[in-house]
């Protein structure tokens, strides 16, 4: 081998080396924070989660509650709880006494689980219509119950726990997975519970708070090594999600959970380690260490250089609640509104639906879905791939309001409503959000003005600027003033509209 030949061996197998050295993560914040994000989940931007499980059996909590925590309500100790936790408890098991009876455990759901509607294809389609691109199932929930294969849940709860050797007899997480993938340009990930509220593997307690007195290492360390570790691994490897939402965090410290150490092998080991995303909830480091930072029933962040997600439902429960009444479901244009707001602050959307133990997507939320779908077909541009502007938004005159996370949750109007729509008087109006890709600015507008004109504030555009509406063909005409640009919006009606609720206008070569 010539010298120069040598030379060059040796550099490849340097460079090499140093690369793989560069790529292996330590078990340390320090180190795991340093892993970039895949570039595909900031350019998603909406996603679709899933909540099914055994509490879809009862799919029952009082309005306004999460129906998915069923099981903690009717046998959790409620001692030293907040009198709304009481009363939830309450108002569930008066439910379950009269409807199904007080000798009914939260096991004997596993036979009415049946599952003989799901169609995981169309359910896939369903998704791929709303324009998501990604989904978000929950493999397990806190029950404990998995929608997998689960040996480690089975031989922990000393009876049949997953979907496989009990209700539906199929692998849910499989199936979906296999029809989610066969969509062009859709991502399959997988929320995963690292807390069962009832493990026999947990004896001594069944809540956090008493747990934290009569907990000890050895009966932590024996569920965490036994199911959580395997468990988590083994979705890995099966069905290399591509997204991983953990949860059940909050009420013991990372240390204590052992989670340094499992990201370090899915960062790894991990068979789609250059793709999978991770969020933040590995024990009590929300907002401080993960992939992306999540809020739930929130309004997300403000700090444009987080990485975030909003996660919440259709209606106020996760799970499938059939206490909800219409009132309880967010409108189409309150969902597209939400997601303009979000992504205009640099945000993924995850939207989240219920279905019913049968296996079928309640109508009202692929009502839901398929509208955001048609909305993102003429719109989608201003969406996917786009990132937040010097500014999110363009404010009227008035007072802007900080609203508290409750507000967000419960509010009538809903926050995101009515800073765009309907203001309180005096109160500010988002006039129009802003997205950019590149050197082009998009303005969507929620509420086009009467007089057919919309002054665009801040904004400088060069002299090759062109601005046009989405689903418009023709150039709009515009006026360049010293602080404003005045656009002269195309004649719009009800038969002639692009779309409903919130209409874009594109602004090339603007900054």
């Amino acid at each position: 081998m010539k010298k120069q030949q040598r030379w060059i061996v040796f550099l490849v197998l340097f460079c090499g080396l140093s690369f793989a050295k560069m790529e292996t993560y330590e078990p340390t914040w320090a180190s795991l924070d340093q892993r970039e994000n895949p570039a595909w989940f900031g350019d998603a931007k909406f996603g679709i989660f899933i909540h099914w499980g055994l509490y879809s059996v009862p799919a029952y909590a009082p309005r306004g509650t999460y129906a998915e925590w069923y099981w903690h309500a009717k046998d959790g100790d409620q001692s030293g709880k907040h009198q709304a936790a009481v009363g939830r408890a309450n108002a569930i098991n008066d439910f379950h006494n009269r409807v199904y009876g007080a000798d009914v455990e939260y096991k004997d759901f596993r036979d009415q689980f049946t599952c003989e509607m799901f169609e995981p294809t169309e359910w896939a389609k369903v998704f791929k219509r709303s324009g998501a691109k990604y989904v978000v199932l929950t493999s397990k929930h806190h029950d404990g119950y998995c929608l997998w294969p689960s040996q480690e849940a089975s031989e922990s709860f000393g009876m049949a726990w997953n979907s496989v050797d009990s209700g539906p007899r199929r692998d849910l997480v499989g199936e979906l997975t296999e029809a989610v993938r066969a969509e062009d340009d859709l991502k399959m990930g997988l929320y995963y519970s690292i807390w069962d509220w009832f493990n026999p593997y947990w004896p001594e307690a069944d809540q956090p708070t008493t747990r934290k007195k009569k907990g000890n290492d050895q009966t932590r360390k024996k569920y965490i090594r036994e199911v959580m570790n395997p468990q988590f691994k083994e979705i890995v490897n099966l069905y290399s999600p591509a997204v991983i939402f953990s949860d059940g965090d909050w009420w013991m410290d990372d240390d204590k959970w052992e989670t340094k150490p499992l990201l370090a092998w899915l960062f790894n080991e991990a068979p789609n380690k250059e793709e999978v995303v991770i969020n933040d909830r590995w024990g009590q480091v929300r907002k401080k260490h993960g992939g992306y930072f999540t809020t739930e029933y929130g309004s997300g962040f403000e700090d444009p250089s987080i990485l975030w997600e909003e996660n919440r439902g259709i209606g106020k429960s996760f799970g499938y609640n059939r206490e909800e009444t219409f009132d309880d479901y967010n409108s189409a244009e309150l969902l597209i509104l939400m997601l303009c707001d979000i992504v205009s602050r640099g945000g993924n959307f995850l939207l989240d639906i219920g279905p019913t133990a049968d296996g079928r997507i309640p109508v009202i939320m692929e009502d839901r879905l398929i509208q955001m779908g048609e909305w993102l077909e003429v719109n989608g541009e201003a969406i996917y791939g786009t990132r937040r502007w010097k500014k999110d938004c363009q404010w009227s005159e008035g007072t802007i309001y900080a609203y508290t996370k409750e507000e967000f949750h419960h509010g009538i109007p809903d926050p995101i409503l009515e800073m765009a729509t309907c203001p309180k008087p005096g109160q500010a109006r988002k006039e129009c959000y802003f997205t950019k890709k590149d050197d082009t600015l998009y303005a969507l507008i929620p509420v086009l003005p009467e007089n057919g004109v919309f002054y665009l504030n801040d904004v400088n555009l060069s002299k090759n600027s062109e601005i046009t509406m989405l689903g418009v063909q023709d150039n709009l005409d515009y006026k360049v003033h010293s602080n404003h640009v005045e656009i002269k919006l195309p004649k719009l009606n009800p038969s002639n509209a692009p779309c409903s609720h919130v209409f874009v206008l594109r602004i090339s070569h603007a900054k």
